[in-house]
């Protein structure tokens, strides 16, 4: 709630509460199609990992109430009830289901509560430098001191938290995956290396015998060179000294 409405007397206050319900109860009755169309909505992908947001509910909503709306839901979306659009009616129903699931999870809705919480602190943030900006110039009010501009900004920068959480756990888990393949490429690396000295190993036992047949035979003289028979055996003729006629 907006610091400037929640000082104003009690009476303002309940005004402001009542505005917040209507505009939940205006959500509340979309029909099929414009419920499909809100949960594929541009930025859907991260404005859904808010189950709340999906289902539509306070965050004080109770299991029974969490149950009920999603039956709702879950009829209004069904695939089967928008056979005209069923790829995207599909799409919306996982949605649906998805949240349900999350919020009937204690540990799951416990880590959205620590992510929305943490979009009201840096709500109150923002909304506070806008107020001081705005008596600078001389405004006494901002937009978001209206509950529909409000409640805008807070899911605005809810969904902002979530990206920047499954962008933080897509990012581990990329580097998890690049680490993975690493080791993998290392111990299949070292596997080969293994199998070849292996192999190399093995093939000098199977040639151990004939190289010692081959040594054996170089001692007894089996590779020392024969004679051949007949080479050399001629002689060219001497030569006989000239005699001289008297």
């Amino acid at each position: 709630i907006p610091t400037a409405m929640a000082s104003e007397p009690g009476e303002d206050f309940a005004k402001f509460l009542t505005e917040v319900k209507l505009i939940e109860k205006r959500d509340s009755v979309l029909t099929s199609e414009q419920q499909i169309n809100r949960l594929l909505r541009p930025g859907s992908k991260f404005f859904n990992m808010n189950p709340f947001d999906v289902l539509q509910l306070p965050l004080t909503a109770s299991p029974a109430e969490i149950k009920k709306q999603y039956r709702k839901l879950s009829f209004l979306v069904h695939p089967d009830k928008n056979r005209d659009d069923a790829d995207r009616a599909q799409t919306a129903f996982d949605a649906v289901v998805t949240a349900a699931k999350t919020l009937e999870d204690k540990e799951g809705r416990d880590k959205v509560m620590q992510v929305i919480e943490g979009a009201k602190e840096l709500t109150e943030q923002k909304l506070k430098e806008k107020r001081k900006q705005a008596k600078k110039e001389g405004r006494d009010r901002i937009e978001e001191d209206s509950p529909e501009k409000y409640e805008q900004f807070l899911r605005g920068m809810t969904a902002k938290l979530f990206a920047d959480m499954e962008m933080k756990k897509k990012h581990l888990e990329q580097r998890e995956f690049e680490e993975r393949k690493r080791k993998q490429e290392e111990e299949e690396a070292e596997d080969a290396k293994r199998k070849k000295e292996e192999e190399w190993k093995k093939t000098w036992e199977d040639t151990r015998t004939g190289r010692v047949d081959s040594w054996r035979n170089f001692q007894s003289g089996g590779s020392k060179k024969k004679k051949v028979k007949g080479f050399n055996t001629m002689r060219p003729p001497g030569l006989k000294p000239e005699k001289r006629q008297s």
